[in-house]
């Protein structure tokens, strides 16, 4: 894949975050194997979710700026949603400081080798599909640690976070006007009394503060979540860094598709608990900084949906790291890089294959190998307009320079069958190594990869015959059976995805994340979340995914994604020390020599990581 950061994006409709880096599309047959630059899922840019979350998320955000400003004046009604069975629940403006008895506090317990997450979100609302797609960043995440049960707050009942050992909360829907409070009593009541950490995301955290009384909550955690606001004075401000760890993150989000980060209100005073502030956000504009990110007690609280407008170096990183301190705080600092070479074909050159493996090799870096088995140009695009498909078996040149990398320090992987899709612009030739071969994509007006969805013939029969050809083509070639896998393009179908699971040990890639994948419901192929990882987790999909979160090298500039350089990849690197026990994984193309390779190892190790096989990245 080349380049295309898929920034980690929800997809759900809401282009909100996420990146996906361009997987690979030098095409393969061109002179030289550079005909197009790589491609992959988009998702770096204005947003990060599918079309359909893309045009939502103005709207969802001025409706929760619009509840927010008139919480602030007093003027927010909040109706208490019906449990299943009763009668409506009666309308009522929100009151402040119902009182409660205060629990002692209690320190959040350590984490086990079997640690077990509880995630819970909202589903209300006109954009309550969000919720399950941001829910599934979350639960992807926290599979890294254990195991995982995610389910809609509003069936949460009382002592279920005293049978995980962490529990988030992800706050997408602002409950308020026409949306009634979905979340139950007892959850509120729940988060204050146990002794088990709490993450809450965004909104209605001043839900938890009226329910269990404002000043028992101020009392318990030292802050003010009634008097807490994204756009205090009116304006959500511009706030483009944030700090943590010692690493400055962004937070790049189009004017007018910003919802703001609350600015916690901090009480002093005797009595009242320490406010840790664990990370801080800039504004660009007025340089003032306001805490991103607090904890006090069992509550950790972060102030904005991180999974919205999501790249390489972005504040997501923040809450990827928050996630041991719940679920597995005793973990060591550790900081462990990969690289991958990508797109090899039967049509790569093998001096360039060679001259890559010879320089990991002296370099002593264990490496993976993407290898598309069948190389295919239906229209003749790059051979003068004569068709031609080429097999490993008909390339020995370059079967034996991929035996030579095999021995010196490769792994070999399996990157599709033929990376293209029948004999159609997919979206650019219908080449090898330039197309998406298990998506639909075409290139619009303004120069934008569309991604539109599963080919019709999509199922688990289409894929299963696909990996079944491309299997077939390794061991034709003499080659060893691959046990990891990269979709092309990072782009494929809910179902191709668990067919996949059930060929390969794990897919090292980014991926899509489809709307009804845990609610049950029919999948939407046209709501999705893309995400990238720091470190290996266990997904929705029941597989186990390898991380590559820094991207590639990509020289040129292409579909308005910017040129991406060694300094780019290093940075992301830097960025992600942030997270104590993380991979830099990005990927390279070998026919663009080996001197950007050497810069960006160099770089990366500079930073005190070290190079690892893809094998020891799920330990």
């Amino acid at each position: 894949m080349t380049r295309a950061s898929v920034a980690l994006s929800i997809v759900a409709a809401l282009v909100g975050g996420f990146a996906l880096s361009q997987e690979g599309a030098g095409a393969a047959g061109a002179p030289g194997g550079k005909g197009h630059v790589a491609h992959a899922l988009q998702g770096t840019g204005p947003t990060a979710l599918s079309g359909v979350g893309t045009r939502d998320l103005k709207a969802w955000e001025a409706a929760r700026l619009s509840n927010d400003r008139l919480r602030s004046e007093h003027k927010l009604v909040i109706r208490r949603a019906a449990p299943q069975g009763s009668a409506a629940a009666k309308p009522a403006t929100a009151r402040r400081g119902a009182g409660s008895v205060v629990p002692a506090v209690a320190r959040p317990q350590a984490a086990t080798a079997s640690s077990t997450a509880l995630v819970l979100y909202d589903t209300t609302g006109p954009y309550g599909y969000l919720g399950e797609l941001y829910a599934m960043a979350v639960a992807n995440l926290a599979g890294h640690f254990g195991t995982v049960t995610a389910k809609p707050v509003s069936s949460y009942t009382a002592g279920m976070v005293d049978q995980y050992t962490s529990t988030v909360y992800i706050g997408s829907t602002y409950y308020g006007g026409s949306v009634p409070d979905a979340v139950p009593a007892a959850f509120y009541q729940d988060a204050l009394a146990t002794a088990h950490p709490v993450t809450w995301i965004g909104d209605n955290i001043w839900g938890m503060a009226n329910a269990v009384g404002v000043d028992a909550f101020k009392q318990h955690y030292g802050w003010d979540p009634a008097n807490s606001y994204f756009a205090p004075g009116g304006s959500v401000g511009n706030i483009t860094r944030v700090s943590y760890k010692g690493q400055q993150l962004t937070r790049t989000i189009p004017a007018g598709y910003d919802g703001g980060v609350l600015h916690p209100a901090l009480v002093s005073g005797p009595g009242y608990p320490q406010v840790t502030q664990l990370a801080q956000a800039t504004d660009a504009n007025s340089g003032a900084t306001s805490p991103w990110a607090i904890r006090s007690g069992n509550l950790t609280y972060v102030g904005e949906v991180p999974f919205a407008y999501v790249s390489e170096q972005d504040r997501v990183i923040v809450f990827e790291d928050l996630l041991f301190d719940g679920l597995a705080p005793a973990t060591a600092e550790r900081h462990r890089a990969f690289v991958r070479l990508e797109d090899i074909s039967p049509k790569s050159s093998p001096n360039d294959l060679r001259q890559a493996a010879d320089y990991l090799y002296g370099q002593k870096i264990p490496y993976g190998i993407n290898v598309i088995p069948v190389y295919t140009d239906p229209k003749g695009t790059y051979n003068n307009g004569v068709p031609e498909t080429v097999t490993l078996a008909q390339a020995p040149q370059v079967v034996s320079a991929l035996q030579y990398m095999l021995a010196h320090g490769a792994v070999l992987m399996d990157h599709g069958f033929t990376h293209q899709y029948s004999n159609v612009n997919n979206p650019y030739s219908a080449v090898t190594g330039d197309d998406f071969e298990f998506f639909r994509a075409h290139v619009d007006a303004s120069n934008n990869v569309v991604y539109d969805g599963p080919p019709a013939e999509d199922s688990a029969v289409w894929a299963q015959s696909r990996i079944t050809s491309a299997l077939a083509g390794f061991t034709a070639a003499g080659l060893p059976k691959p046990t990891l896998w990269t979709t092309p393009h990072y782009a494929a179908s809910a179902t191709d995805y668990r067919v996949l699971g059930q060929n390969f040990s794990a897919r090292l890639e980014r991926s899509l994340y489809f709307a009804g994948t845990l609610s049950g419901a029919p999948v939407d192929a046209g709501r999705y979340i893309g995400q990238f990882f720091p470190y290996a987790v266990k997904d929705v999909y029941g597989t186990t995914v390898l991380p590559e979160d820094l991207g590639n090298y990509e020289p040129q500039p292409y579909n308005n994604h910017p040129a991406r350089l060694p300094a780019d990849l290093i940075a992301a690197a830097k960025a992600n020390l942030a997270v104590r026990d993380g991979v830099a994984s990005f990927f390279y193309h070998p026919y663009y020599g080996t001197a950007a390779l050497q810069q960006t190892v160099d770089g990366i190790r500079a930073l005190g990581y070290t190079f690892v096989a893809p094998a020891d990245l799920n330990q």
